[in-house]
């Protein structure tokens, strides 16, 4: 094979990735090296790129966290995969060590790293990962859409059955339906929600929720949504709300829309401070009031079992596909929210 590979490199905010000729990396003795054949991008890579929020170990380096792929190359110790498998990757690099990844949350590992952030990510030709950060990707799941499981789909998996425990029979209101929140609605009713309520200040966007499954919607700019899901649950509030916007206003809605013992899970990021209600009410109440971070390898093979069993339809979650050489025209739609992006994936094969 080929010494060099195609990478887009993040050098400086509000500067345009660069397409660079690097050096295919070398194995470890337990790692695989991905022929990459698609990589979403999502808000993270904006924060990074456009806004500065959110900032890289080191520049330059190659972004991309939602990767998946062929395993072109196999370190001395690996055993479990063979040159061929299909794959998808959990971009969560961890210790395997600390009390979190010892207790089953490996997700808020101690000494987390994440692909395309801290180490060299997945747009790009090549990858090089450990191989425990795997997951077999079967024939019937696309490559585009084996990339996107693991944050588009995994996270609000996660924020939904493992931070908001829901429960088959509850109803549950979504904050925000773009690329995380639109497959919350669908995880939710996957998971026996009663009755599903989406909340996003965009029609078109209301109007995709509904088409994959909300039973109710709410356009915040059109009447208070508080009033409005105490009216559809007969005063009495959402068992779940989960938030995905990151909006001081928008958390504030998610939290005083539950029923009396409900939960709020907060999953959007943003920089503004929140207020939460009086302790009296808190207490009174039993407000669970929770954050939700990425995912597990085991919720991302759940995701990834629900794909290849029909229980779960990804088809319409791609909503534009551009080469590696365009990545930056694609970064521009995301950041401009043109057509309103569920998830723009990056093609490289």
């Amino acid at each position: 094979m080929a010494e060099k590979m195609k990478a887009a490199r993040f050098y400086g905010v509000g500067e345009p990735l660069k397409i660079d000729k690097i050096p295919v990396p070398k194995l470890g003795p337990e790692d695989v090296l991905v022929e990459m054949k698609a990589c979403g991008i999502c808000g993270s890579d904006i924060h990074i790129v456009y806004e500065g929020v959110t900032p890289t170990a080191y520049t330059p380096i190659t972004l991309g966290h939602e990767p998946s792929g062929v395993i072109f190359g196999i370190g001395s110790e690996v055993r479990d995969w063979k040159i061929g498998d299909r794959v998808t990757i959990n971009p969560f690099l961890t210790c395997g060590k600390c009390i979190n990844c010892l207790s089953g949350n490996s997700q808020i590992c101690l000494s987390r790293r994440v692909v395309g952030i801290h180490t060299e990510g997945g747009l790009s030709e090549f990858l090089k990962v450990s191989a425990k950060n795997l997951i077999s990707l079967p024939e019937t799941i696309p490559f585009d859409q084996g990339g996107i499981i693991v944050d588009a789909v995994a996270t609000p998996f996660h924020a939904i059955t493992k931070r908001g425990f829901l429960r088959a029979g509850e109803r549950v209101a979504i904050f925000g339906c773009g690329g995380l929140g639109i497959h919350g609605v669908q995880i939710a009713k996957v998971c026996g929600a009663s009755q599903v309520i989406a909340v996003d200040a965009i029609d078109s966007v209301l109007e995709r929720a509904k088409e994959v499954g909300a039973d109710e919607v709410i356009n915040p700019r059109k009447g208070d949504p508080i009033e409005k899901i105490k009216t559809l649950t007969e005063g009495t509030g959402v068992d779940l709300a989960v938030e995905f916007v990151g909006l001081k206003e928008t958390i504030d809605q998610a939290v005083k829309c539950v029923r009396v013992g409900g939960r709020a899970v907060v999953v959007g990021l943003g920089p503004e401070g929140i207020v939460l209600p009086p302790p009296t009410q808190i207490v009174r109440s039993e407000l669970s009031f929770l954050g939700s971070y990425g995912s597990t390898t085991l919720e991302i093979q759940n995701v990834v079992d629900l794909v290849a069993n029909g229980k779960l339809d990804l088809s319409v979650s791609i909503t534009e596909r551009f080469p590696l050489d365009d990545v930056n025209q694609g970064l521009d739609h995301l950041y401009q929210k043109i057509g309103h992006p569920i998830r723009i994936v990056i093609e490289m094969g």
